[in-house]
Formats: C-alpha cells, structure tokens, sequence
C-alpha cells in the first residue's frame, strides 16, 4: 500500500512540476503567449474590417429541358448525349423516318449561391464569372441585411473573374493589395459563405504560387492556400493581415466535394487588370505574340548551362503574327520579358495577356547558344487567329473554343493541325444538350475543315442563315457528326 501511495504521490508530484512550468518560467512562455494573442488580435481586426464588405450573392437561371426523343434515339437505344438529331431530311432520306415534332421545352428555376467583396464605395463588386456569368437575376445581402439588386458590369471566362454593381453611397469596401508581394508561408485569411454560411472567417497561409496547371481557366496564375475554402466562397476575398485583398477565392481540389486543405485564389494584381477593363469596356482586350511554347527540356537545359525551370522553349510560330514578324524562330529559349525572368509558359502567356497591345517590349532569348535581344510590338488576341473572341453563333450554341497546341494534342490524343479543341461550354445551352463536353476536338463545321478559332467562326456563319451547325465531333477513338439547332 505504502509503495503504491508513494507511486501515486510522484505522478501528483511530476503533473504539477508540469503544470506548474509556466509558472516557474514567465519569461520563456509569457512572450511566446503574447505572440500568440497579437496574432489572434491581428486575425481579429481584419475579420472585423472585411466582414462588412463580403456580400451573399444570388444567382437564379431559367433552365429550358426538352427533347424530342425524350432521351432516346430513333432506333431505340440510349441517346442521352443528342449525337443523333440529325435534321429530318438525313433521317428521312437514308432510314425512311421522319422526326416527331419537337415537344414543348419545360422550364425550370435554377438558384445558386457565391460571395463576392465590394471594392469601391459606390457598390462595384468583384467575384467569380462561375457565380453569376450564366444568371438571370443576382441579388446581393450585405451584413447589415440589407438585399439589392445587381446587374452584370462585365464578366471574363477566361479567367474567371467578373464585376457587379449595386445602387448605394458611402458602403464599406475592402482595399486592394499587391500579390506579387505575397511569400510562400505567408499568413492569409478567407472570407465567404460557405454552404450559405454567411461572414464565414478560415485562417491559413499560402501553400504555394503561380499555379498555372488547376485546368479551372485559360488564364491561370493561382494562389495556393490551406485556407478553408468550401462550396460557396466562390468570389471571396483572400485577405492579407493588412486587411487588403490579395486573392479572389476560386477553386478547391477536393475528392469529397468539402475542403481538403488545397484551396485556389486568383492573384488580385490579374483580378484588378481585368476589372479595370471590365468596368471601362465591358471585356477584356489581351496582348498576344503568337508561339507555341513548352518548358525548356532537362536536355536542353543542360546543353545551354540553364537553370531548371528557366525560360520557355518555342516549338511553333504562327505565321505573320507579332512573333514572326520581329524574327522569333521555333527553337529559340525566351529567358526574360522587359528584364523579368520567366519561369513557365503559363507564367509568359499571362504576362503578355496583361500587357495592352500596341505595346512595344523587349525580349531575352538563347539562338544557338549565344544570348539576343528582340524587340517587338504586342498584338491584340481579338485580332488574330491563334485565339480570338467568341463569336455570337458560338454563344448562341454555348461552346467555346481554344487553338489545338502541341501540348493539349499529346494530352488528348488528337494530331496537331486537326480541328478546335472545346474548352468551355455553357451549362443548359444547345451544345450542353447535344452531349459537347470540354475536352473534344471538333474537326469540321457545317462541312468545312476548320483548324484555328478564325476559321471555327468564319465557318459558323452559314449557320446564322440556316440555324444549323452540323460539326464532326471527335473525342479519342470515336467521332459522330452532331447537328446543332439554334431557336
């Protein structure tokens, strides 16, 4: 008993010489424990800052569903993809059918939810094109509850980012910082509504940056975070301690669909540049140059003496384009822009998108081991054929289309120079309907053989005389004609 006592008497003993450690030592843990509440106090002051500047946005879409099959083919298997609404005269003329008439469409509400921040006192608010780019009314809560109307500034599926307004004077407003002060480890604070939780505040630092490989936008350039971000910060803020945004919340990977750790922000320096535009113009006008680009090869850097990850190797110019005309070959090695080193392709693509065309910049590249300078003016996206606007027939039928690169050719499996690889498509549109989804290649249009963005919309033209596209579709080995009708 005695033993067992004096056993229980030491446990007391060392959990109180444990406990009591603080107290014997006030100096070491009473710093560390201050650290702690002024970081707290720092979380705390931009939390109370920024929430009154983050909005509930609410979006609600009229959702059109029909078919005339009713998911069926005419020859009575499986057609829920629509590959076979061919026009009537194909059907009557090669199987002797004739196409019922078309059934009423039925017509359906479709709601959905986001965040966004307020950037300027008089109600301009920026949040993602994937909240509201497809909405027929938005309406805005403010944290006081208030509930105002807002209409669309302008929106870029490029990128992701769009601009709202609501009516109002003297309303709170978040301050716009720099992202490319931003460091890896850096503390950094997400504000949204998450499943509709509205001024829902997650701590936590940036994991990463520039990451240009999510498959989420043409034009990537994220911030990587361990800030919880869940369904329904899309738009959010992404707040530096200073209170200032740095970050428009976009994406999550998640394999559950709720938060794994790995969020994504669009940097605020991007975001501000289109949102400019947006607010002047209504789009985005992007510079352009013209080349087809990979990293530079283990290979060849080593052959050159060049650092992993530095510049970008070209393998392709595009003919009288801005590239071709200063005298870029393929084979050369763009090492800087206007003094800036450049790391990846996707780093160069967004830093020329960004630069106003007509603007003359300077180039550093590596030719056949020795070092050159070439100057050249950038030229306009719009006006060219290695990408241009979407045309009108285009977004009436709900597709988008980006130039097949060598790069998406190897990850699809389609040849190069083949046709136009769908890069986007408008949920509930005509081509949603027909079963196109991102990731096919579409060969030919309305009979032609089409192989850049230009020729796509050129060949869509007929289609506003007989609204009908009739498009060869192809996706890995197998490849339908598809006829899209316009209302």
């Amino acid at each position: 008993m005695e033993r067992r006592g004096l056993k229980f008497l030491l446990a007391v003993l060392f959990l109180f010489a444990i406990v009591g450690l603080p107290v014997d030592s006030p100096a070491e843990t009473g710093n560390g424990l201050e650290t702690l509440r002024e970081t707290s106090k720092a979380f705390t002051a931009v939390a109370n800052k920024a929430i009154p500047a983050v909005v509930f946005v609410n979006v609600e879409k009229t959702i059109e569903v029909g078919s005339a099959y009713g998911g069926r083919s005419p020859f009575g298997f499986d057609d829920s993809h629509g590959f076979f609404d061919f026009d009537e005269d194909f059907l009557e003329r090669f199987f002797g059918y004739r196409q019922p008439r078309q059934r009423a469409p039925r017509k359906y509400q479709e709601r959905g939810q986001g965040s966004g921040f307020i950037i300027s006192s008089d109600g301009y608010i920026l949040t993602n094109n994937h909240v509201v780019g497809e909405a027929d009314t938005i309406t805005v809560t403010l944290q006081d509850g208030r509930k105002l109307d807002a209409k669309v500034i302008g929106t870029d599926p490029k990128s992701d980012v769009a601009v709202i307004k609501v009516e109002g004077k003297n309303l709170p407003k978040i301050e716009l910082g720099d992202s490319d002060a931003l460091e890896i480890g850096e503390w950094v604070i997400a504000i949204g509504n998450p499943f509709g939780l509205d001024a829902t505040v997650t701590v936590g630092v940036v994991s990463a940056k520039g990451r240009g490989d999510v498959g989420i936008a043409d034009y990537e350039d994220f911030i990587q975070t361990d800030a919880a971000i869940n369904p329904g910060n899309s738009g959010g803020p992404l707040l530096n301690l200073e209170g200032k945004a740095v970050g428009l919340n976009t994406a999550i990977f998640s394999r559950s669909g709720g938060y794994m750790g790995i969020g994504f922000a669009i940097p605020i320096n991007m975001a501000r540049h289109i949102k400019e535009q947006l607010v002047e113009t209504g789009k985005v006008t992007r510079g352009y140059l013209g080349v087809y680009m990979e990293p530079v090869k283990p290979e060849l850097a080593e052959y050159f003496d060049l650092k992993q990850n530095q510049g970008v190797s070209v393998n392709r110019i595009v003919p009288d384009s801005p590239a071709a005309k200063a005298g870029l070959k393929a084979g050369d090695i763009i090492m800087e822009m206007n003094g800036r080193k450049i790391d990846s392709p996707q780093q160069f693509k967004n830093a020329i998108a960004m630069v106003e065309p007509g603007t003359e910049i300077s180039l550093l590249i590596y030719r056949d081991g020795k070092q050159l300078t070439k100057k050249l003016e950038v030229g306009s996206l719009s006006d060219s054929s290695f990408g241009g606007d979407v045309s009108e027939i285009s977004q009436q039928l709900g597709l988008q289309v980006q130039p097949l690169t060598d790069e998406l050719a190897q990850q699809f499996g389609y040849e190069p120079d083949e046709g136009v690889i769908v890069s986007r498509i408008t949920q509930g549109s005509i081509a949603d309907k027909a079963g196109i989804l991102p990731g096919m290649l579409i060969v030919s249009v309305n009979r032609k053989n089409i192989r850049s963005v230009a020729e796509f919309n050129a060949a869509l033209e007929e289609t506003a005389r007989t609204k009908k596209a009739l498009m060869l579709v192809k996706y890995e080995n197998f490849a339908q004609y598809v006829v899209l009708q316009l209302d």
